[in-house]
């Protein structure tokens, strides 16, 4: 918790270890990578004695268009948070005013975010300017 020059307090998020980004890269590849397994297992089963599902071209796209509906957002979701920004300490200026009279609030939200490939979960920290009222996401989302 840091207090600024008018006795502002400043508020990380109060559930969480103040960090850069959210995971490491090792634990986001090793999300996507066991997503991915999964999802593969399914059109393309490792044990031999399963048997291949589809006997049509059609058939053989629909389930590789439900592999990347599977593995897309995840993937989404874990490039975003090893963003950077995807977690902040201090929320910096206010967009709409340039105030600098902005703190974090506690309020962390998970909006789910569409894509052309599926819903993604991504964290979203809200930051409030008290010169102008008005709130943002000081990642940018």
């Amino acid at each position: 918790m840091c207090v600024g020059m008018l006795g502002f307090i400043l508020v990380a998020s109060w559930k969480e270890p103040v960090m850069a980004t959210l995971r490491t890269r090792q634990e986001a590849r090793e999300r996507v990578e066991e997503v991915f397994s999964a999802a593969l297992d399914r059109v393309i089963p490792a044990e031999e004695s399963k048997p291949l599902k589809g006997g049509t071209f059609l058939e053989f796209e629909d389930q590789i268009e439900e592999l990347v509906r599977a593995v897309v957002p995840t993937l989404l979701e874990e490039r975003a948070a090893l963003d950077p920004n995807a977690k902040v300490e201090a929320p910096g200026r206010c967009p709409h005013c340039g105030g600098r009279r902005v703190y974090l609030r506690r309020e962390v939200t998970q909006p789910e975010v569409l894509s052309p490939h599926g819903k993604a979960v991504v964290r979203k920290q809200h930051a409030r300017c008290r010169a102008c009222g008005k709130s943002f996401s000081p990642s940018g989302s």
